[in-house]
């Protein structure tokens, strides 16, 4: 088959790769029908290359049609139409049975002190090959497939493998009450949604970003966008009677514009020999805070800052004073994406698409022009926002 496939920093080619095959019992196989790249699949293609391994397959938003299900599935067939979690839990144990799906103890990667095996991510969450491919080998289907009608367009259902539950669980833990304000940092796949999503429940939505494409995508879903400047946080300020926002989703994460001491170490480190550089990452790694900063800033006292973007540093600096001082609640971590499904499933087959799903891809182009996407995504060219990779 065709993959997309790893081989250093800013080097990722699409290759021919061995087909996947059923492995355990409750394995599956999936012919990829559509997959996407994820703003957090740029930092593989940076920053975290030192835990990626060449020839490692990418990707982990993916959706298909069953080819062959292992001699213990149940509940999905061949045939069937589904779409994949991008974490890979279990169902039944301990932190599953809980709704932290993001945690569960079957697939933990506990040598490594991380939660749930990922799809396409580094060997930190156990280098499990991913979907930006022609074929996928599914994990534990019956727990790990969501079926789909056969109806809808796929970017209906695509986004259900992260961006559209990652962006539901921000909203729901910044904790808005309807008819109160919220400010979306980082106007990106998943920020877009979460404006959508905060929109979709009568909360007024503040967007912040510096592109001038994205902020005009998210005026058009119903929110009061800004560029980043020097006067946001007053004029976001002024907007809320002087006291900001209920909550602030941090949905940037680690590559935040600004912090240029940490971009250039974040780029040394990338360079360096793996051994060295997983050391300093994982002892010594910062972040670019700039937008967590500017969240904890422009919050309102007694309010949230809900944090969906990825990182991944070990000794970032905090502003603890004035996170003590304005009784704030911070909320973060891995999208536990089995929670949600049943709540987003009717949502994305909902007439009317109701959060614009269908207006969120920018550029829907073969898989074998997956490398030079990444660029375009990277870099923010040509509109670039959303994009779906037809294998």
């Amino acid at each position: 088959m065709r993959a997309l496939t790893w081989h250093a920093t800013k080097d990722v080619r699409v290759l021919d790769v061995p087909d996947p095959r059923i492995l355990e019992p409750t394995d599956a196989v999936i012919r990829v029908t559509a997959a996407a790249i994820c703003g957090s699949d740029l930092h593989l293609y940076d920053v975290l290359s030192p835990f990626l391994h060449r020839g490692d397959i990418l990707g982990h938003e993916a959706m298909g049609v069953v080819e062959a299900v292992g001699s213990g599935v149940r509940r999905i067939a061949v045939g069937d139409r589904v779409v994949v979690p991008f974490v890979i839990a279990c169902g039944h144990c301990y932190m599953c049975a809980r709704g932290l799906t993001a945690q569960c103890e079957t697939t933990q990667g506990r040598d490594r002190g991380t939660g749930a095996e990922l799809y396409g991510y580094t060997e930190l969450y156990g280098s499990v090959p991913g979907g930006q491919a022609e074929l996928l080998r599914v994990r534990l289907a019956d727990a790990n497939a969501q079926v789909v009608g056969h109806d809808l367009p796929d970017e209906r259902y695509l986004y259900l493998s992260d961006i559209l539950p990652t962006a539901w669980q921000g909203f729901r833990f910044a904790n808005v009450p309807p008819g109160g304000s919220l400010a979306v940092l980082g106007l990106g796949p998943v920020g877009q949604l979460v404006a959508r999503v905060a929109s979709h429940h009568d909360v007024h939505v503040h967007a912040v970003d510096p592109v001038v494409e994205r902020r005009l995508m998210a005026e058009r879903h119903g929110a009061t966008a800004y560029d980043l400047d020097d006067d946001v946080a007053e004029s976001i300020r002024d907007a809320t009677a002087g006291r900001g926002p209920d909550a602030v989703v941090d949905a940037v994460g680690l590559e935040a514009h600004g912090n240029p001491g940490t971009a250039f170490a974040q780029s040394a480190v990338g360079i360096l020999p793996d051994g060295v550089a997983k050391q300093l990452m994982t002892k010594a790694g910062v972040d670019r805070l700039a937008a967590l900063h500017l969240a904890i800033d422009l919050v309102r006292r007694g309010g949230t800052v809900s944090v969906s973007g990825v990182y991944a540093g070990a000794v970032d600096p905090m502003p603890l004073l004035a996170m003590f001082d304005k009784q704030l609640t911070m909320r973060l971590g891995q999208c536990n994406v089995h929670q949600w499904l049943p709540e987003l499933l009717p949502l994305a087959e909902s007439p009317g698409d109701p959060l614009g799903l269908e207006d969120l891809a920018t550029h829907r182009v073969p898989l074998d022009q997956a490398p030079e996407m990444y660029e375009k995504f990277r870099d923010k060219q040509d509109g670039c926002i959303k994009v779906v990779l037809k294998p």
